[in-house]
């Protein structure tokens, strides 16, 4: 965390110039028990291949907008920080016929359809794998291209902090305003300084969520522990996660 970041993507930026080994992002899926831990470093890599993917494969620009129809994983937090890169918006669960772009989960593919423009699919499967036998009618599978692209980005235009980043639950914030109520926002959660850690089970469809599930904890140089169909866990079993997981603050 850095006094000066102004961008989703500065404060990333910071996060891997402190200390690009310690976790940032691990992911559970209580449905299927999926575990997955991405280092700053890790998850640094695929927002850098998913930036380009956007900026160069799919020649996205500032102010474009990328409806993301997907839940609560860390897939999707890749994407938020690839488009904030980019200086796209990231429309949460947006209106995908008013989308340069849609980012689907298997859930929302016929939703998605709406979009006229690119469509890409993720299968949200364990590992981020790819779709099997193939990717969904009209779509791209997103798990195939990825890879393809570079682990270091370089936006072709500064992105303008005070420039539309981000839409959720109807409200429009700019970049600045996404990193302001980030810090703002740690203290309450329980983020009172670099190191914490946050455990959160809430979806990704409103702000509450999406600042506990990803903006606070960067904004604080601490981490999140993001749990997808936690309802699926008894006490037990979250009681255990808290404690081997070193979870300092929970919001569900």
């Amino acid at each position: 965390m850095n006094a000066t970041d102004r961008t989703p993507a500065d404060l990333l930026r910071s996060a891997l110039a402190a200390d690009p080994a310690r976790p940032l992002v691990t992911f559970y899926d209580d449905a299927t028990g999926e575990r997955v831990e991405l280092s700053v470093a890790t998850f640094a890599n695929w927002v850098a291949k998913t930036s380009n993917l956007l900026q160069d494969g799919l020649s996205v620009e500032p102010g474009d907008r990328v409806a993301l129809l997907l839940p609560a994983h860390w897939q999707s937090a890749v994407w938020l920080l690839a488009c904030a890169s980019v200086g796209a918006v990231a429309d949460v669960h947006g209106d995908p016929s008013r989308a340069d772009v849609v980012v689907a989960g298997p859930d929302t593919l016929d939703a998605g359809r709406a979009c006229r423009g690119e469509r890409y699919a993720l299968s949200l499967a364990p590992l981020g794998r790819r779709f099997l036998p193939a990717a969904p009618d009209g779509y791209t599978d997103y798990a195939v291209e990825v890879p393809t692209y570079g682990d270091r980005f370089t936006a072709y235009a500064p992105v303008d902090p005070e420039g539309p980043a981000l839409v959720v639950a109807g409200a429009e914030l700019t970049g600045a305003e996404v990193v302001d109520r980030a810090r703002t926002d740690a203290a309450p959660l329980g983020l009172t300084g670099p190191g914490g850690r946050l455990l959160s089970g809430l979806p990704y469809d409103t702000w509450e969520g999406l600042s506990a599930g990803l903006y606070a904890p960067l904004a604080s140089g601490g981490s999140v522990v993001l749990c997808r169909n936690l309802e699926a866990a008894d006490a037990e079993t979250v009681a255990r996660r808290v404690d081997s997981e070193k979870v300092t603050t929970t919001a569900r």
